[in-house]
């Protein structure tokens, strides 16, 4: 199961297909399969963004255990993975500056589980993304100003 990070805009992002031999940021277009997921944002253009890892696994992220979200500090991550999730930041980032939007809205949640409504929101400056500390809550919805 893939953790997925869907962004909504008022003009769509230009696609760019995920190339395995040179993994980057994608953006696509909603399919059949994920169209349901535009009934949580607000903004008319959803697009769904993938990290590295083609879904939206290598951006760095955070389940929900035992009612609670546990700290950064808490996860043990080694080199590699930080700095395939520095990668991930700042092409989200520098993806998201060039949209010439205000403000983005981003839901990240599990493939498969798009009419499940977030657990919680949150607005976040953009450059916020970019800290060693944050990470996407399972089922998060955020307000990203730029």
């Amino acid at each position: 199961m893939c953790m997925m990070l869907y962004a909504g805009t008022f003009h769509a992002i230009p696609r760019k297909e995920f190339e395995k031999k040179s993994p980057d940021i994608s953006v696509k277009g909603l399919t059949e399969h994920d169209i349901s997921i535009k009934v949580h944002f607000s903004k008319p253009e959803v697009q769904n963004i993938g990290s590295t890892a083609s879904c939206g696994c290598d951006f760095p992220n955070v389940l929900l255990q035992d009612g609670e979200w546990p700290s950064s500090v808490e996860y043990e991550r080694d080199p590699e993975q930080l700095e395939t999730e520095r990668v991930n930041r700042e092409g989200l980032v520098n993806l998201l500056r060039h949209t010439g939007e205000q403000e983005i809205e981003i839901y990240t949640l599990w493939y498969g589980s798009f009419t499940d409504p977030p657990i919680i929101h949150e607005s976040v400056p953009l450059e916020r993304i970019l800290d060693t500390d944050f990470r996407f809550k399972e089922r998060g919805f955020y307000q990203v100003s730029l």
